[in-house]
């Protein structure tokens, strides 16, 4: 059930943390055309390419109390997309995903907000196995996975104890043009495109893969359902392709790149096959994924090219 049409128009406010990451910059570019009211708050300024026009921007630190009393305001959504992706720093995934998250809580609990959406990942699910059921419930270990897992559980209870209008979402791996370098599909473009030796691991994981416009429209539909209060949601293709067909298909296209099979190690923590189970999307938010992978693929090398004037 989508909330009334009119109850959502261009005086709504969004604030979005972390909007001046990949994901956060489509989501604010998104909201922006919607003509809704959009505020980011970062520990980063927006970098020169993805500052978006009208948006007031904050700059501060979630873990640091004093610099969020900037937005300590009056929104209709909150939408936290904040943390850094860091396998290897304990104390700055903790503090940033877990900590920063109950920060936010504090401030926007005494607040009447109509939907705190936290992002999280599919990395919460361990070592649980493929597909990934929402109903699964056991902490992980990585370093990742384990802050924003307890990110979840902290704003559940707060919605069990308390009524905090709450939502988790699951990401996997989201992709798309003008992504950074250190992300999967990026990286082996451009090395394939620069025709020039990559290092990668034996190819033998299997991934998730959603398009980052697939991912800002479940975003903004998971803003606008009522159903969704109090709930974790799986958002992904719901199908794992295999890292190594992935390469050689690039490879394909390109008609270069030289990978390097087995010269970077599998993480102790890393699962090998790693996608969710969707039905819950599908029956809440009456949401199906696009099957357009390849296309998408084809579309942002044929993008890198002209980028890079290869």
């Amino acid at each position: 059930m989508e909330r009334k049409k009119g109850s959502l128009d261009k005086k709504t406010k969004i604030l979005i943390i972390g909007g001046t990451g990949y994901i956060g910059y489509h989501l604010v570019k998104k909201c922006v055309s919607l003509g809704w009211s959009v505020s980011v708050f970062s520990i980063h300024n927006p970098k020169k390419d993805r500052k978006v026009k009208d948006v007031k921007y904050y700059q501060g630190n979630l873990v640091k109390k004093s610099t969020l009393k900037k937005i300590d305001k009056n929104f209709d959504f909150i939408v936290n997309l904040g943390g850094y992706v860091d396998h290897k720093n304990k104390v700055k995934s903790l503090n940033t995903h877990y900590i920063g998250c109950k920060n936010l809580v504090e401030i926007f609990l005494k607040k009447k907000i109509k939907l705190f959406l936290q992002v999280g990942s599919g990395a919460e699910y361990g070592k649980i196995r493929s597909p990934h059921h929402e109903s699964s419930d056991r902490k992980p270990k990585s370093i990742y996975g384990t802050p924003k897992f307890l990110a979840s559980k902290h704003l559940i209870q707060k919605f069990k104890k308390e009524g905090f209008p709450c939502c988790i979402v699951r990401l996997y791996q989201v992709y798309g043009k003008k992504q950074d370098s250190n992300r999967v599909i990026p990286f082996i473009v451009r090395s394939c495109l620069k025709n020039q030796p990559f290092p990668c691991s034996d190819g033998k994981q299997f991934r998730d893969f959603l398009d980052i416009e697939q991912v800002v429209n479940v975003l903004v539909k998971v803003l606008k359902t009522k159903k969704v209060l109090g709930e974790i949601i799986n958002i992904g293709s719901g199908e794992a392709i295999s890292i190594k067909f992935l390469i050689k298909k690039i490879c394909q296209i390109t008609k270069k790149g030289k990978p390097k099979f087995g010269m970077i190690k599998m993480r102790s923590d890393e699962n090998k096959k790693v996608y969710p189970n969707i039905n819950k999307a599908k029956k809440i938010l009456k949401w199906y994924p696009k099957k357009n992978f390849y296309k998408k693929l084809i579309s942002i090398i044929n993008y890198e090219k002209k980028i890079f004037k290869i």
